[in-house]
């Protein structure tokens, strides 16, 4: 029989109907009717037939019509929230926010598998996972090592001995023994009672994330959680039933208890669980809304699911991935800027940055020839100014090699830490299998990825520094040459005024944010826990900083796009003539005054999905494998022994 789960006021009611023909009103009064039956006030409610209410489902949050019939607007097992004339909305109801989550009314269930070993993921793998690319399965041999941990474990538990966490309690109680007979009560109370995380809750792709490396890192076998319970982890992912994670409250050692405790706590049937099905709900319901039953904990198990450094990890993974994406596309706005401010190219020398050779300033440099090179991309603009009397570029042109190479570098190296805390066990007691015993250490400590994250944050900051230096000089007339704030008839119209004014805040920002969180440290569980990395704030720090710094760029991108209108007819390279077709795509030029916002938001998603370096991509390919001699335009400001040649004499090489 259907079955809908309706939600009045802090009561989750399970609601049976014979007849999916009747209407959404029926429905609501027959909920009505069981929520008054266990109030002994009736909750205040004198007659059903009196209540005035409206119905939402809680898939999207689309207000239903009374009149419609059940079976036209709802589908077996469906959630939905109804609300009391007169009532505020219920506490307990927690809405999706808009344009975080793309987990929603049009999320469909992924048909592919990544296979988890605890050995192999990457950030790119992560974030992929979290957006619902993938369902998840255990290899073989992962499986294998798992059940030959746990086995180990329940030796240990037959045989009556002490070990921490097992059959012990927890930091300051570690010299504490526990009965035989409470150790499941010992992992339960630990969860819930660590369970106490504030803040908004993580999005639902971020918590598939924490979701996905709990199980890849309890994939690696080695920290004694039992087959059975790392199944129902998997299969609770797959569905997406996602635990209600508040962002605030981990230390960074001993690992993020707090928000993986919450996690650890939605599977086991309690507080709260979101689902693309149901959204927010009482774990129980979510749970059993998929045919999921919630976890039973075994020894040890309890630990085993909050002890980890998953959720800085996580949250770094999107942090670099979405630095990565950025500073790709940096240099790329940032070649369009120097060509609406009529640069040189001179600075790009190859001979120039082999005499400091750092990888990233090579790449920068080796992006910035392949998309101005005037040889292989006739630029109408360059040709106009060849031959002025400019000697040399200010730094945040000139500079872009040095400045974005460091990023680029420093992105490295923090993926690179990132993708070894993936792959790696970070709880405590560690359980040895192959040698038959359990050790004691330091894994779950948050000191690599709270610092690398805190190093991220500062490095991909300087995108945005200097992107708002070259917006000043687009919007400023007397350094660009172009109409004050990029608009006609200023006074009347203010153009890009407060838009640099908001790139300007965003980078103030970011200075206060690239604090690094992990210099500080503050002894906690009666100091048994008496340094910590405080990484979870260098993460979630990270991820503001990135996204100031995405929305800073694509401010520029639209200030270069619109002076280019100034500079009309002539053309630029074809690659940035393309950049400049994809952004005209979605944001038209600014004829006069206009909203703005939600400009910056178009051209922030085109970022956001990298559409900016996929457009630029294959041009920096061919660039890069075709052999192309290096093109040197001369001018006369660029000494050498030989006279200038004429630029109609001058050797193309196509």
């Amino acid at each position: 029989m259907p079955r809908f789960t309706v939600h009045i006021r802090d009561e989750w009611l399970t609601v049976p109907c014979r007849d999916t023909s009747t209407t959404i009103h029926w429905l609501g009064c027959e909920a009505v009717k069981r929520y008054i039956k266990n109030k002994p006030d009736n909750g205040g409610i004198t007659s059903v037939k009196d209540t005035r209410f409206v119905v939402r489902r809680c898939q999207g949050l689309g207000l239903l019509d009374a009149d419609d019939t059940i079976e036209d607007v709802l589908e077996d097992n469906d959630f939905v929230e109804l609300a009391i004339e007169g009532d505020t909305m219920s506490p307990d109801f927690i809405p999706c926010h808009p344009g975080i989550s793309h987990l929603t009314a049009a999320y469909k269930e992924p048909g592919e598998y990544l296979y988890l070993d605890g050995n192999r993921l990457t950030s790119t793998d992560l974030v992929n996972l979290g957006r619902g690319l993938y369902k998840i399965k255990m290899t073989p041999e992962a499986e294998k090592k798992v059940v030959e941990s746990r086995d180990l474990l329940d030796t240990i538990v037959n045989e009556n001995k002490v070990v921490y966490g097992i059959t012990t309690g927890f930091g300051k109680f570690a010299r504490t023994v526990i009965p035989v007979s409470k150790l499941k009560e010992l992992q339960e109370n630990l969860v819930r009672s660590h369970s106490a995380a504030v803040g908004n809750p993580l999005s639902p792709e971020r918590t598939r994330m924490l979701l996905a490396l709990r199980i890849n890192v309890l994939a690696k076998g080695y920290s004694g959680i039992s087959l059975e319970t790392l199944h129902s982890m998997i299969q609770a992912f797959n569905a997406s039933c996602l635990s209600f994670v508040p962002e605030k409250g981990t230390v960074g050692a001993s690992g993020d208890l707090a928000p993986l405790s919450h996690l650890a706590l939605g599977l086991m049937g309690e507080g709260k669980m979101w689902s693309p099905k149901s959204g927010w709900a009482d774990a129980k319901y979510v749970l059993e809304a998929h045919g999921l039953k919630p976890i039973s904990l075994k020894p040890k198990e309890g630990i085993a699911l909050i002890n980890g450094t998953q959720m800085i990890t996580s949250l770094g993974a999107e942090a670099v991935e979405r630095a990565q994406a950025i500073a790709q596309q940096a240099d790329i706005i940032a070649a369009l800027t120097l060509e609406v401010l009529k640069g040189t190219t001179k600075a790009f020398d190859s001979d120039i940055h082999s005499l400091r050779p750092h990888p990233g300033q090579t790449e920068v440099a080796l992006h910035f020839r392949s998309l101005l090179d005037s040889d292989h991309h006739p630029s109408e603009i360059a040709e106009s100014h060849r031959f002025c009397d400019r000697v040399q570029d200010a730094y945040t042109m000139r500079c872009c090699p040095q400045v974005h190479g460091v990023v680029n570098d420093t992105i490295k190296f923090v993926q690179n830490i990132i993708n070894t805390e993936i792959n790696s066990a970070t709880d405590n007691p560690m359980v040895f299998a192959e040698r038959g015993e359990t050790l004691s250490g330091g894994n779950f400590h948050g000191e690599y990825p709270a610092k690398a994250l805190d190093f991220l944050a500062i490095a991909v900051h300087e995108l945005a520094s200097i992107s708002e230096r070259r917006i000043e000089r687009l919007c400023n007339p007397s350094l660009s040459e172009l109409p004050a704030f990029l608009v006609n008839e200023g006074g009347l119209n203010s153009g890009f005024m407060i838009a640099h004014c908001t790139a300007a805040a965003l980078v103030s920002e970011n200075k206060v944010l690239c604090h690094p969180s992990s210099v500080d440290s503050l002894s906690t569980s009666a100091a048994t826990e008496d340094h910590v990395s405080m990484g979870g704030w260098a993460a979630r720090k990270a991820l503001r900083v990135v996204e100031h710094v995405e929305q800073v760029l694509a401010i520029e991108l639209l200030a270069a796009c619109q002076g280019i209108e100034f500079l009309r007819p002539l053309h630029t390279t074809t690659p940035l003539e393309k950049v400049y077709d994809l952004v005209r795509s979605v944001v038209k030029p600014w004829i006069k005054d206009r909203f703005m916002s939600p400009d910056i938001e178009a051209i922030h998603r085109l970022l956001l999905d990298q559409k900016v370096w996929n457009v630029a991509k294959p041009y920096i390919d061919k660039y890069q494998t075709e052999y192309i001699p290096e093109s040197r335009p001369v001018s006369p400001t660029a000494f050498s022994l030989e006279s200038p040649a004429s630029p109609r004499k001058r050797v193309r090489h196509e």
